[in-house]
């Protein structure tokens, strides 16, 4: 599908500023040569002046003659949801009402890398529009804002060109990598997602799937007697794990997610691997809800199956900023279960460094046993960790150490103490991140723990 055009835009009013080409700017050099030899004779002087005037008059009759910008008319195509961190295509089309030879540059968005938008194009009158395409790549989420172009129209005789903004401002969403969410992209990912190995789901689960033949290998509890009875040969059930189960991402947004690992912020981080778990959930055919939160909760969806409901999630999140205020979590989840009573797994996308901020997180999912089942999956800083194991070569060295050791110390027993209590809790670096979650679930479904 191509993407859709902004609606087509001529130049803006106003006759457009003059400004000369290479080739003006080269004459005008040239025309100040004679100045040189002035000084043997005043003939030469008046040759200078004399070159440099029929420059300019030839300049000023080029501007006269070039085509007027509003004789062009732009447009715009780009999709109204694009992809950080990946190359999006911008396309301009350009339609003429007579031959023209110039210079477009786009107003590309601040904070995004863009090669290309700035291009030479030409239309004849056998060929009255041109499309110029150029590759884009935002670096975050949230909304990108698109500025006016700028077309610089040459005249005929190549020395002065008319340059004149074209209003063709717009702003469009930045998700995160959606093309990772689609099914191919997500079996790669189970495959190596960056050398973490995904866990295949077994066969295994406790709602029942079929009947079929024994063979080697199957468990005898399995054995169904009855239908072995009916059929004249052994007979097992195969079990499936179970569909319509709640999943709850809790996604926080507070000061200790603002920081960055691996290049990008952890809530970068954070939010990718909560849309790579809710495609995986919704795929098993699971209910899957979100609340993002910091203070004061930033997004809150309730949980709901199906595909549509993915691009909902990704609308809802793909603003999401951290804020330098701690996270609440006894509000959040006091609103994600003040009406869904039924038992869910309960995965917290968080930082469990900050030792005060991580005794509330204990003492909210504490109290989530018996009836839901807790995950938390926090990132490793694999700077941190190896500065808490590097052997120090100059005092300071030492301090860094001590230091990083400590907030490793801090991580163990917080693990430890939501390991006692029943809940799940997952570590990996960024570029696995997104896979542990997902390998944590699948394992849970595998299992039959929820």
């Amino acid at each position: 599908m191509s993407p859709p055009p902004s609606p087509p835009s001529p130049a803006g009013a106003g006759a457009g500023r003059p400004v000369p080409t290479p080739l003006a700017v080269a004459l005008f050099a040239a025309g100040l040569l004679p100045s040189v030899l002035a000084v043997l004779t005043p003939a030469f002087g008046w040759l200078a002046l004399a070159l440099d005037l029929a420059v300019l008059l030839l300049c000023g009759v080029d501007y006269l003659l070039a085509p007027r910008a509003d004789a062009v008319r732009v447009t715009r195509e780009v999709e109204p949801i694009l992809s950080a961190g990946v190359t999006n295509r911008v396309g301009l089309r350009l339609e003429a009402s007579q031959p023209v030879r110039g210079e477009v540059r786009d107003g590309a968005p601040v904070g995004a890398l863009s090669e290309g938008h700035r291009q030479r194009f030409a239309t004849s009158a056998a060929e009255p529009s041109a499309r110029l395409v150029y590759r884009l790549t935002p670096a975050n989420r949230g909304d990108l804002a698109f500025g006016d172009a700028h077309l610089r129209l040459h005249g005929p005789l190549g020395l002065c060109a008319r340059q004149q903004r074209v209003e063709l401002g717009q702003t469009v969403k930045v998700y995160p990598d959606v093309t990772a969410l689609t099914q191919d992209a997500l079996a790669l990912a189970r495959a190596s997602d960056a050398g973490e190995r995904v866990l295949r789901k077994p066969s295994e689960g406790r709602e029942f799937e079929s009947l079929r033949e024994y063979r080697a290998g199957d468990d005898y509890r399995t054995i169904d007697w009855k239908a072995t009875a009916r059929r004249g040969r052994t007979m097992v059930r195969a079990y499936q794990p179970e569909q319509n189960q709640v999943v709850l991402l809790m996604l926080d947004c507070g000061r200790h997610m603002a920081g960055r690992v691996a290049g990008r912020r952890k809530l970068d981080h954070a939010v990718d691997a909560a849309l790579r778990l809710a495609k995986v959930c919704l795929d098993e055919g699971d209910v899957v809800g979100v609340v993002a939160f910091a203070t004061e909760v930033k997004a809150f969806l309730p949980p709901h199956k199906g595909r549509e409901h993915l691009r909902t999630l990704a609308g809802a999140l793909y603003r999401l900023e951290a804020g330098l205020e701690e996270s609440d979590y006894g509000r959040a989840l006091d609103l994600a279960f003040a009406k869904n009573h039924k038992r869910s797994l309960v995965v917290s996308l968080t930082d469990l460094l900050d030792p005060e901020t991580s005794g509330a997180l204990v003492k909210r999912t504490l109290s989530l046993r018996p009836r839901h089942l807790p995950m938390i999956v926090s990132l490793l800083d694999e700077d941190l960790a190896q500065a808490a194991s590097d052997t120090p070569r100059e005092v300071q060295d030492a301090y860094v150490r001590q230091a990083a050791a400590r907030i490793e110390d801090e991580y163990k027993r917080t693990a430890a103490t939501l390991r006692d209590a029943g809940a799940l809790v997952v570590r990996a670096p960024a570029h696995a991140f997104s896979a542990a979650a997902v390998n944590e679930y699948l394992r849970v479904k595998a299992r039959g723990l929820l």
